[in-house]
């Protein structure tokens, strides 16, 4: 069932504009699944989904190009979102902050965590703040120099 629902989802998010977790639902529901917000909050994470924009300029949920049929890199959409939206980015000890601009946060945080899962403990995303643990200052630090290449 949680594989025919988030081939769905990436269907409904192909084929509509979804902007909230709230629309996905209910048009989850209309195409006969019934699902909790928090079923839908996990097939977001697992399916990698952020909230960007479309190749028309449609702000809404996106899914990563898994063919690469345009020849872009891989996640190339990740670090254009964090070109777009982080400020600054900086470091004390092991911690990273990520200064984003406002509502921007949750999917830097999830762009960080798809690029960077290998040199980092975990992270947690406000509104315009995004904070990533890394294992040592030398992690951090390399991060904080990977994510200022790309903004």
């Amino acid at each position: 069932m949680k594989d025919k629902r988030q081939i769905k989802i990436l269907e409904l998010i192909e084929s509509q504009i979804i902007l909230t977790q709230e629309d996905l639902q209910t048009a989850l529901q209309d195409a006969g699944f019934e699902v909790t917000q928090s079923t839908i909050s996990r097939d977001i994470k697992e399916l990698r989904l952020v909230k960007g924009h479309d190749r028309r300029g449609n702000y809404r949920y996106i899914a990563p190009d898994s063919n690469n049929a345009n020849g872009e890199q891989p996640f190339a959409h990740y670090r254009e979102l964090i070109k777009r939206s982080v400020k600054s980015v900086d470091y004390a000890m092991n911690n990273v902050v990520i200064k984003c601009y406002v509502g921007m946060a949750s999917s830097t945080c999830v762009a960080v965590d798809a690029l960077y899962y290998d040199q980092m403990l975990g992270s947690l995303a406000g509104d315009d703040t995004v904070l990533v643990v890394t294992r040592s200052e030398k992690d951090a630090d390399a991060l904080v120099q990977e994510i200022k290449k790309m903004i």
